[in-house]
């Protein structure tokens, strides 16, 4: 594992970097058993939870991924996010969402309320990796498997930028289902990031029960909730959708 982490440092400084240079097909292309991808999205947004994606592929599958050009997912546009997480998932040996609530970013703090929705991501996994990638710099605490933190892991590793784009996919969809609630917002666009339009509707109608009260722009008078809209229910009714879709 120590060689495996000093090859991880000496790659995340090498510059130039051609397709070889992504993780599995190259310093782990010899790793013996499943390794995992965890990313999340959502840590810097106002609203809606954080979420993470774990993401187990198959060998054989990485050069038609590397073929498919792809990328961390803030480098892709909506459309190319959607058809690669599909390919992802159709592949893939595994994968898994995890998330934190609004309610558990404020008690938490946002990063220990990202490191719980990585390992809640990793823990729904069927299949055991033998190995997990976090992008990052920060372990996630409590997850009895092996683990290495990869900084800009989305662009290093396959795996990692696959849990980037699926989570990507994941949560945006999970934000619109929850803009035709709150259509004050534009959430549609913003994705529950401080756009100028979101912060004006804060200032003019307040905040959600789906707004992060500790972070700044959100403390501000709280609404009423709709009575209908939570954040299970919206998480139940697209996972119904979605099983109706596949």
């Amino acid at each position: 594992m120590l060689k495996k982490s000093q090859g991880v440092e000496e790659m995340m400084t090498t510059p130039n970097r051609g397709e070889l240079s992504w993780l599995e097909l190259s310093i782990l292309c010899d790793f013996e058993g499943l390794i995992a991808g965890v990313d999340e999205v959502g840590r810097g947004a106002l609203f809606g939870p954080v979420v993470a994606a774990a993401v187990i592929l198959p060998a054989h599958t990485l050069p038609e991924l590397v073929a498919a050009k792809i990328k961390d997912s803030k480098k892709l546009s909506s459309s190319r996010r959607v058809q690669l997480a599909q390919q992802i998932c159709a592949v893939a040996i595994d994968w898994k969402i995890g998330f934190a609530s609004t309610a558990e970013i404020d008690r938490l703090n946002i990063l220990q309320a990202t490191l719980l929705a990585m390992r809640r991501a990793v823990l729904k996994l069927k299949v055991q990796p033998s190995l997990c990638l976090i992008d990052g710099n920060q372990s996630v605490k409590d997850l009895l498997l092996p683990q290495q933190t990869i900084v800009k892991g989305d662009s290093l590793s396959l795996n990692i930028a696959s849990a980037s784009i699926v989570a990507k996919v994941w949560r945006d969809d999970l934000i619109l289902r929850m803009a035709l609630k709150y259509p004050m917002y534009d959430l549609e666009q913003n994705k529950g990031y401080g756009s100028p339009k979101h912060l004006q509707a804060l200032q003019k109608y307040g905040a959600s029960a789906l707004h992060r009260q500790s972070f700044r722009p959100c403390q501000v008078k709280i609404l009423p909730s709709p009575p209908d809209l939570s954040l299970e229910s919206v998480i139940r009714s697209c996972e119904v959708r979605r099983r109706s879709d596949s």
